[in-house]
């Protein structure tokens, strides 16, 4: 596959242009939290484990941005924000989960332990 430009950056293969969607530490966990309903930012930040609030917030900014998942804001008060997947956000979650599965395998496969594993 040639080389091609993507919002002014140059991508080498279709994988790399993939991970630069939902690669890093962050974002694949915060899809799979997404995976079977809504949640509220406060609800992510206590499943997510070390995630800091500036990071949090910055991720849930890109996968927005890049049509993965969807704010809707309710007028209350107080005010109440919930996170959704979109049908792009759901068509990654088999990726994640091989990914997943796969994490799983290794770790399993060099002696690391997974018993405190959950499904989040």
């Amino acid at each position: 596959m040639p080389d091609f430009i993507h919002d002014g950056r140059t991508y080498y293969n279709p994988v790399e242009f993939a991970l630069g969607r939902l690669g890093g530490l962050w974002k694949m966990p915060i899809l799979w939290r997404l995976r079977g309903e809504p949640r509220r930012y406060s609800e992510l930040k206590k499943s997510i484990r070390h995630i800091s609030d500036k990071v949090l917030s910055s991720q849930l900014k890109e996968l927005e941005r890049d049509g993965y998942i969807a704010k809707k804001t309710y007028a209350e008060v107080p005010p109440r924000t919930e996170y959704t997947m979109t049908a792009r956000g759901h068509r990654a979650v088999p990726l994640i989960q091989s990914v997943r599965r796969y994490g799983l395998d290794l770790m399993a496969e060099l002696g690391v332990d997974t018993s405190s594993d959950s499904d989040e």
